[in-house]
């Protein structure tokens, strides 16, 4: 699949797209209206790492409230760090909230209501009706945003299509891709660049083909705007972790992705480690050492697990450095080819240690091989 390259654009003071680093953010889950909570919240996942932080902003009470909230954060050191309001069902909302953060997020499923009266199909007449009625309501919308630099995202949910998608495509991929390329068409002809898109589902794979098939046709069309991706309702602990790193990290292999944010049934701040853990992996954004280790079988010749720890415990602060420590010759150095440095079980109580595939020291005592491997990495410059 041809990789999709997106443009830069500006969300507050943040660059997304382009060669810019994958975004980090996170999404509050505190009353808007509680200003204390959602400050506390939103300072703990910035301290984290989140680089955007998204609240609900269900009404105009809500919305009003994020004027609060952007002051306290301001006040309080945190200014710089973009706000996002999140819309649904109440374009009104958004039009007010593109007044006071730096991006709002609109759901095209529910930004207008459906022009249908009763059950029947949609008629080309009624499903065009439709379209000319949403094409309105956003324009006026993106004319707001226009005349205070705020960015947009079209986000597009699995579980929310609108009708009139749903009865021409279905619940499909393609209603998906749709139902966002309608509101693309129009940013293009408005001249309107802060966009951002999502395209969401809690079922990993048809995010996956959903997104790719976006990223096909916005190539055809010759969009370039950031994707941001995410696993929706992805649950919580082992399972919305692993549902995350195969949703996004299968999608930032391909090429495709600006920002990422972790869906988690948990504090928010627990999202953002996971999302790095995922950037990690798919060597997008190195935020930390890497550790390249065997399982460990019967031809182990040391306690893996306890050098693994003495390592880490004294070299955690290195971020970029990557550090084999396998337990015997079979599985180093061949298997660790991609680290810089290499602890490899030579003998029973004896180690080797190499840079890169090179071994520099053979058969070192065990008791002094951590030790001579910090010196090792130390002689050759990495160490912080």
């Amino acid at each position: 699949m041809e990789n999709y390259k997106s443009a830069e654009i500006q969300i507050g003071t943040l660059r997304m797209g382009g060669d810019n680093p994958v975004r980090v953010q996170s999404m509050l889950n505190t009353d808007t209206n509680d200003t204390a909570a959602c400050v506390a919240q939103a300072i703990r996942v910035i301290e984290a790492g989140g680089e955007l932080v998204r609240l609900t902003a269900q009404g105009i009470r809500e919305v009003e409230n994020l004027k609060n909230i952007k002051a306290e954060l301001t006040r309080r050191g945190y200014g710089d760090t973009p706000l996002v309001a999140d819309i649904h069902f109440n374009p009104a909302a958004a039009e007010v909230a593109a007044q006071y953060v730096e991006k709002v997020r609109i759901n095209p499923g529910n930004f207008i209501k459906s022009v249908k009266k009763d059950n029947s199909d949609y008629s080309a007449e009624e499903f065009e009706e439709e379209r000319l009625l949403l094409k309105e309501k956003f324009i006026h919308f993106l004319n707001i945003c226009k005349q205070h630099g705020t960015a947009v995202r079209i986000g597009v949910n699995h579980g929310s299509l609108s009708e009139r998608m749903m009865n021409r495509y279905g619940d499909t991929p393609l209603g998906m891709v749709e139902s966002c390329l309608e509101l693309l068409r129009v940013c293009r002809e408005e001249n309107f660049e802060r966009v951002v898109i999502s395209l969401k589902s809690s079922n990993t794979v048809l995010m996956i083909k959903a997104v790719r098939l976006l990223a096909e046709r916005m190539n055809a069309e010759n969009f370039h705007f950031p994707l941001h991706l995410g696993v929706t309702e992805a649950g919580d602990g082992e399972d919305g972790r692993i549902k995350s790193a195969i949703g996004i990290g299968a999608l930032l292999v391909d090429g495709i992705g600006d920002t990422i944010r972790v869906s988690l049934s948990e504090p928010p701040e627990n999202e953002i480690p996971v999302a790095y853990g995922i950037l990690q992996a798919t060597r997008l954004r190195i935020t930390r050492t890497e550790y390249i280790s065997c399982p460990g079988c019967g031809r182990t010749l040391f306690d893996l697990q306890t050098v693994i720890a003495k390592i880490k415990a004294r070299t955690a602060h290195l971020p970029g450095l990557k550090i084999g420590i396998m337990g015997c010759i079979v599985n180093g150095p061949g298997e660790m080819a991609d680290a810089d440095y290499g602890y490899v079980g030579a003998g029973r109580g004896r180690v080797s240690l190499y840079k890169k595939q090179t071994c520099i020291e053979k058969n070192i005592p065990e008791e002094e091989a951590v030790d001579k491997l910090m010196e090792l990495i130390k002689a050759n410059g990495d160490w912080q």
